[in-house]
């Protein structure tokens, strides 16, 4: 796996006042702070190839979307560009989005929500070509059960992307991402969120949060029993 481009933060000054709104996905207790690795001069990684060689997909609120899921910065989560579909492939365009936010100096995966364009019959196969910088990875769905029925309610909702990683749906201000704590895992995984007083802005959209389990699971039914942060809830997990 690669990474994709990392952006370095200018100076410990921009760092101090980019902490507040900087937001993104994790799969860690928490991301470790913007960094500097060359004594503050700018640094820009090659606008080629950008998005490695490891993509993955998942489905989520019963199908109505998907989570395209990367590697790079946890706090630098590439956005959606179009969306288009021809039968049951569907066309997907990243782009990093503001190249002057400051980012983390991680290397984890990170999800960009997809709305499931329509026509796609999420009950087949599908399969996903993901266009990023000037690299371009295909990843697979299986089919659902059934189709989703009506309006998104809005809930939380998750789905697998690997053997022990899960892409989990939630709502709420997009400044102020879900952080986990912790995360045990037995027949299921409870996943602890940090509750945290800090200012948010009033928007309500779709945030995605990547989860790496401990252990990888076997075939099966799985939930997530959320705790904190106001997310409280049991969510099954999408096969």
């Amino acid at each position: 796996m690669t990474a994709s481009r990392m952006r370095i933060v200018l100076s410990a000054l921009a760092l101090a006042g980019a902490t507040l709104l900087v937001a993104g996905c994790t799969v860690t207790p928490e991301s470790p702070a913007p960094t500097s690795t060359d004594g503050g001069a700018a640094t820009t990684a090659p606008d080629d190839d950008v998005i490695g060689d490891d993509v993955e997909a998942a489905w989520l609120d019963g199908g109505r979307a998907i989570g395209v899921v990367t590697w790079g910065s946890s706090s630098c989560v590439p956005i959606v560009d179009d969306v288009s579909a021809d039968g049951q492939m569907i066309s997907v365009a990243l782009s990093d989005g503001d190249e002057n936010q400051p980012c983390t100096n991680d290397l984890v995966p990170r999800a960009t929500f997809v709305a499931a364009p329509e026509g796609v019959d999420v009950t087949q196969d599908v399969e996903i070509a993901i266009a990023y910088g000037t690299g371009t990875e295909d990843a697979d769905l299986d089919g659902l059960a059934e189709a989703p029925d009506g309006m998104s309610e809005n809930g939380p909702s998750a789905g697998w992307f690997a053997d022990d990683g899960i892409v989990l749906l939630t709502w709420g201000s997009s400044t102020c991402q879900p952080i986990i704590e912790d995360i045990e895992q037995s027949a299921g995984a409870t996943v602890t969120f940090q509750t945290i007083d800090r200012p948010c802005t009033m928007d309500f959209v779709p945030r995605l949060t990547t989860i790496t389990l401990p252990m990888e699971h076997v075939d099966g039914p799985f939930e997530l029993t959320l705790v904190g942060d106001n997310l409280d809830a049991t969510v099954p997990v999408q096969d």
